[in-house]
Order: structure tokens, then C-alpha cells, then sequence
């Protein structure tokens, strides 16, 4: 294996990832936006490129063997610019790329921001590149940024998700970068059980303090209660369907791969919390 490249190097993953490679004093080649904003890590090679920049992003990806394609940030256009970034890799001869896709990503899944990550998946298949698919839940880490004015809203009903730490995800995707076995493979990453949003609620409340309680919206609700944002409409469809993928069972989902994959056994959402 040669050269690992990291993509979104200064967000919570892709920094993460970084950090452990250079602890482990393996090369490697970080292609964020803002190179003033990169880790500064021994061993680390920073490169200047966006996901809308194919040229940038074929000359910062030259040489590199391995890629953590880390998805973009939800976007209207995020397939094109997944697109770009898949045929930029191509061009420039990466050989394997390990992506952050999402649980049960498909055309047609409930979750609306789940279904780029299918049509990514595709441009990688269609590229030919070999690929390591880290489907992950939902991160724990951002289910406490839910809460307004003490509730958690949504229209998840009692269906219960598996959602897991953003560290764990990190580690399975450097165990990925680092083990060609992983080649070809898709992988289920989630958390170590499926809680309802009542359970979410009160073990927020327990760990931290601060009381939280789950108010059941229905549909309407939710698009109602979150009209005043002032968000588009493909961005609050994403932001209801989160609920709506609960609801219909689509992320009820507990896999061994973060215990598999790095030894130990994935944080829960108290770990989580205690960490903050």
C-alpha cells in the first residue's frame, strides 16, 4: 500500500483519521479547502483542493494509493460534487477508496440525504475503483444538538436507532485504510444498541443534567415547527426524514463492526456524553 490521502481532514471524522495515521507514523496526504485550517501533523502532506475543483483535486490526489473520500456536507448539489471528486480520484490513479456513505443508503430509502449516498456509491462502482463503503448511523455525538427548548421533536414514533460515536467511526475507517482485506467490502457501522427518541431523551437528562423529554410530532408538525429556519425545502425535507427513517424501522440496526474492526466495543451514547 502506498500513499493514504484524507479527504475533510479539518471536520470531525476526517480530522480524527488524520490524527491517528500520524500517530501511527504512516504518510499521508491531506486535500482540504483551507490549508490554514489543517492539522498540523508529522508526516502529513497538505494539498489545497474542493470537491467543485475536479483539476485542483486530480493534481492534490497524484500519487495517492488510498482515499478517505469523506462525503460532502449536505447540498442540494452533493451528487455533483461526489461525482467530481470519484472521477478526479479516477484520473489521478487512486486505486481504493474507503467512503462515508449512511445506513441503508438506496434510491428510494426514507432518509432524503441517504440517497446521495446510494447515487455516490454508484459513481464509485461506475468508476472502477475498489471501494470500502462505511455505511454509518446516524453519529451520537450530534443527537443532543436536536434538542430545542428542552425537547427533542420529531416524528420518529417509537422506532429506535442504532446511531454510533463519531471516534468509532474514525477508527473503522483508519482499520479500513489500513487493511487491504477491507477491499470490496461494505460494512454496517453503528452504535452498540437502538434506542428510541424517549430513550435518547432521558439519557440525555440522566447524564447531563439537563432536562430533555421526546415530543412526538406528526409530519405536518415537524415541517410546521421548523418552518421559521428560513431553510429550503430539500434541506428541511432532510431534516423531518431523519425522524421518518426512525419511524419506519430503516435504522433499526446494531452491527459488531466497530468491536470487529478496531477490538473494542462501540461507545454508547452515555460514553458519548460524559466526553463532551
Amino acid at each position: 500500500m502506498g500513499l493514504i490521502g484524507v479527504t475533510g481532514a479539518t471536520g470531525h471524522v476526517g480530522g480524527r483519521v488524520a490524527r491517528a495515521l500520524a500517530a501511527a507514523a504512516v504518510p499521508q496526504r491531506l486535500v482540504v479547502r483551507n490549508p490554514s485550517r489543517a492539522p498540523d501533523l508529522v508526516g502529513a502532506d497538505v494539498r489545497a483542493a474542493a470537491y467543485d475543483d475536479g483539476e485542483a483535486l486530480r493534481h492534490a490526489l497524484d500519487g495517492v494509493d488510498v482515499l478517505l473520500l469523506v462525503s460532502a456536507s449536505e447540498a442540494a448539489g452533493r451528487v455533483a460534487l461526489h461525482r467530481t471528486a470519484v472521477e478526479a480520484a479516477a484520473a489521478a490513479g487512486v486505486r481504493r477508496v474507503v467512503y462515508t456513505s449512511f445506513l441503508g443508503a438506496a434510491p428510494d430509502c426514507t432518509f432524503t440525504f441517504g440517497r446521495d449516498h446510494a447515487a455516490t456509491e454508484d459513481l464509485l462502482a461506475a468508476a472502477r475503483l475498489e471501494t470500502t463503503v462505511l455505511r454509518n448511523s446516524f453519529y451520537l455525538d450530534v443527537l443532543p444538538e436536536f434538542v430545542t427548548d428542552g425537547a427533542l421533536r420529531g416524528p420518529a414514533g417509537e422506532g429506535r436507532l442504532g446511531a454510533v460515536a463519531r471516534a468509532d467511526v474514525a477508527e473503522v475507517a483508519v482499520a479500513a485504510l489500513l487493511d487491504e482485506s477491507h477491499a470490496g467490502r461494505t460494512y454496517d457501522v453503528t452504535g452498540p444498541q437502538a434506542l428510541s427518541m424517549a430513550e435518547v431523551a432521558r439519557t440525555i437528562t440522566r447524564v447531563t443534567g439537563e432536562p430533555v423529554r421526546y415530543v412526538q410530532e406528526t409530519v405536518e408538525e415537524a415541517y410546521a415547527s421548523r418552518a421559521g429556519f428560513g431553510a429550503p425545502r430539500w434541506e428541511v425535507d432532510g431534516w423531518v426524514s431523519t425522524y421518518t427513517a426512525v419511524a419506519a424501522g430503516e435504522l433499526d440496526v446494531v452491527s459488531d463492526v466497530v468491536q470487529r474492526l478496531t477490538g473494542h466495543p462501540a461507545r454508547t451514547l452515555e460514553d458519548v456524553l460524559r466526553a463532551r
